[in-house]
């Protein structure tokens, strides 16, 4: 069975998230340096078979696309033109730090570790991969 990859672009670091094989479960992978990105993501769709890639899509209040899409726009286009065959997806990204950080909070982790933003770009990508996850179950009913 194939798993979904949630990816949260950023200007520094890419966080990471991945399901089980069934589906069902959103795992934080890592968070990877963003001029690493794409070493690693060829070595993971060597490792694993993934179906589709979901990527954060930063939307302001509003609506419209946020200023951040600048440099998520380029990251898009390259990734279309690497896998053409791989189903793309886009998650509506708002608030994902925000609530990475109270489920920080909300786990008990310490202020130190609260301020690791590789760890909350990772969860921000299991928050984006869960919510993916809900959306496609609800399409289904």
């Amino acid at each position: 069975m194939a798993r979904i990859l949630a990816i949260d672009y950023g200007r520094k670091r890419v966080g990471l998230a991945v399901t089980d094989p069934a589906k069902i479960i959103a795992t934080r992978l890592t968070t990877v340096p963003s001029n690493q990105i794409w070493d690693y993501i060829d070595e993971y769709f060597r490792k694993e078979t993934v179906e589709t890639v979901v990527v954060g899509y930063p939307k302001q209040l509003n609506n419209e696309a946020s200023e951040a899409v600048r440099y998520i726009n380029p990251f898009l286009r390259k990734f279309q033109q690497k896998y053409p065959e791989m189903r793309l997806e886009l998650a509506d990204e708002r608030f994902t730090s925000k609530m990475a950080f109270q489920t920080m909070i909300d786990g008990g982790l310490k202020k130190e570790k609260r301020q690791n933003k590789a760890l909350v770009d990772g969860i921000s990508a299991t928050i984006i991969l869960q919510s993916f996850l809900e959306q496609e179950k609800n399409k289904i009913r």
